[in-house]
């Protein structure tokens, strides 16, 4: 699946850093990860044969392509809060006034892009079985499980 590397990579740089490390590198640590989010929509948005776009909204193209990618697929919007709470997090890093702070807020901004990809990447695998809808159920149903014919079959 395409959109799990993006943020799994980062996120796990972040949460392996040391304290004074991490907080002296929150600025390109919340740059990098709003950018792996765009990643992860814009793989969404050309799996389902759409270009992503420049717009923002709210003054973030994440928005922007979140709007864009929830377009018709009313399901998607379950990780407009996602989103959010990315943009939040890391607004929150660049503000903390304390290192220990810092490093906590971006800590949270890894899991919440971790859990985006994650999302998202859940989506598009459950489009490929051809059954896309917000349940989750094929996705972790045991393999045994799933091989096995129903009731009456």
């Amino acid at each position: 699946m395409a959109a799990d590397p993006f943020l799994a990579a980062v996120a796990e740089e972040v949460l392996a850093m040391p304290e004074a490390q991490l907080a002296a590198a929150v600025p390109q640590m919340t740059a990098r990860l709003l950018a792996d989010g765009e990643a992860v929509l814009e793989a969404w948005l050309v799996a389902h044969r759409r270009r992503p776009g420049a717009g923002r909204v709210e003054g973030y193209r994440l928005l922007g392509l979140h709007r864009q990618a929830a377009r018709g697929v009313p399901s998607f919007n379950a990780c407009r809060e996602s989103c959010r709470e990315l943009i939040y997090q890391c607004n929150m890093a660049v503000a903390a006034e304390d290192q220990a702070e810092r490093g906590r807020r971006l800590r949270l901004a890894a899991m919440v892009g971790r859990h985006l990809a994650l999302f998202v990447g859940g989506k598009l695998e459950e489009a490929g079985l051809g059954e896309f809808c917000c349940s989750a159920r094929p996705l972790h149903a045991a393999p045994d499980m799933a091989m096995r014919p129903g009731p009456g079959v």
